[in-house]
């Protein structure tokens, strides 16, 4: 094992970022063409990647900094990280829809180190299909007067109040997936501010806010107060990138167009379950490997990756159209989430009552308890 310490931490991350990069870059190159692949064969390109370069990241990191903790979106999350001085926070593919579409560059690596009493003291957030590895230590914004500014948004789920908060400013809506290609668009100043709400995790924007706070951009959670990393429960749903001129009146609009409490990162977490049964999309869904689910007494899920499984491509959850009259109650560790679930065959609409109760002990869904009754 070696214990070079030649690279400083930002040389180092950027060294990750870029070598994870062109890893995923040959990856993507042998295996997708000109034409879309089918949904599934995608789906399982991306997680290729996403488990290809998280092996890569951390045999590097562990030759690299054998004495520093890691929270990676592809590794099972050790609690152990929270009493660690020195935590690198990574995510080896950002934006892993996009990394399975042909000629989408809006994909990327974030590598961030978070030190304690610190926050972010070193990032890189590399984008192979542009070739470029935006660095801390080196990166600086630049600032385009455009007539209109350019607000960027998820291209797959973007916050409710967008719309109207890019009128209020006399802005434009843009699209564009990977929370990292959105923040390095904002600092090169092809945009002038990303904002995202409705969920997100540490690995998502760590790198991206590293970088640009660096760079002298405006970063924060859309209510305006600070972006907290390595904390117990590793969701963070919301973020505001932007032009430090332009962040008092996007911070003043989300203010007047969003009035509902944000929920705790337990119910994020149960509320990205409940969004799966519909868009039948779980990658953002973090279940233990052991996890399972039961349903009025029957076990309907044996383990994390087969309750994943059965929730993206299992038959059963194909009828399901919408989820009414959702409220969570929390207490403790764990939430209980009730609703009334529609299901639609040919022409006939059926509607149950559910009671879910869910155990999340940590940064993972360890248990799902379901009470399923005629509404």
């Amino acid at each position: 094992m070696s214990t070079d310490f030649e690279l400083d931490d930002a040389q180092l991350a950027a060294e990750l970022a870029a070598r994870a990069g062109d890893l995923l870059l040959d990856l993507r190159d042998r295996e997708l063409g000109t034409d879309p692949l089918p949904k599934d064969d995608a789906r399982a390109l991306s997680r290729r990647g996403d488990a290809d370069a998280n092996g890569l990241l951390l045999a590097m990191l562990a030759d690299h900094r054998p004495g520093d903790a890691v929270l990676s979106e592809e590794s099972v999350d050790d609690p152990a990280r929270l009493g660690a001085a020195r935590v690198w926070i990574i995510d080896p593919l950002d934006g892993s829809r996009e990394f399975g579409l042909p000629g989408r560059p809006d994909w990327a690596v974030h590598v961030a180190l978070w030190e304690r009493d610190a926050g972010i003291t070193a990032a890189a957030v590399a984008q192979p299909a542009l070739g470029r590895v935006y660095r801390s230590d080196t990166c600086s914004a630049a600032f385009t007067d455009h007539a209109r500014p350019r607000i960027l948004v998820s291209d797959s789920r973007p916050p409710e109040f967008a719309a109207p908060l890019a009128e209020r400013i006399g802005g434009d809506l843009q699209p564009m997936g990977s929370a990292g290609a959105k923040a390095m668009a904002v600092l090169r100043g092809d945009a002038d501010a990303y904002v995202h709400a409705g969920g997100q995790w540490e690995w998502d924007s760590a790198a991206p806010v590293g970088v640009a706070l660096a760079a002298g951009l405006h970063c924060s959670r859309v209510d305006g107060t600070e972006l907290r990393y390595n904390e117990a429960h590793p969701y963070l749903p919301d973020l505001l990138i932007c032009r430090p001129d332009l962040a008092p009146a996007l911070l003043s609009g989300i203010a007047d167009l969003t009035g509902a409490a944000a929920d705790s990162p337990r119910v994020a977490m149960v509320r990205e379950y409940l969004g799966s049964l519909l868009s039948h999309d779980a990658s953002k869904v973090r279940l233990a490997a052991d996890c399972f689910r039961v349903e009025n007494g029957r076990r309907t899920g044996e383990s994390g990756p087969e309750i994943v499984r059965e929730l993206e491509t299992g038959a059963q959850y194909l009828p399901l159209t919408a989820i009414r009259e959702l409220t969570f109650t929390e207490f403790g560790t764990d939430v209980v989430a009730r609703f009334l679930l529609d299901m639609s065959v040919g022409d006939e609409t059926s509607t149950v009552a559910l009671t879910e109760h869910f155990a999340v002990p940590g940064a993972e869904i360890a248990a799902v308890t379901a009470i399923i009754e005629p509404a």
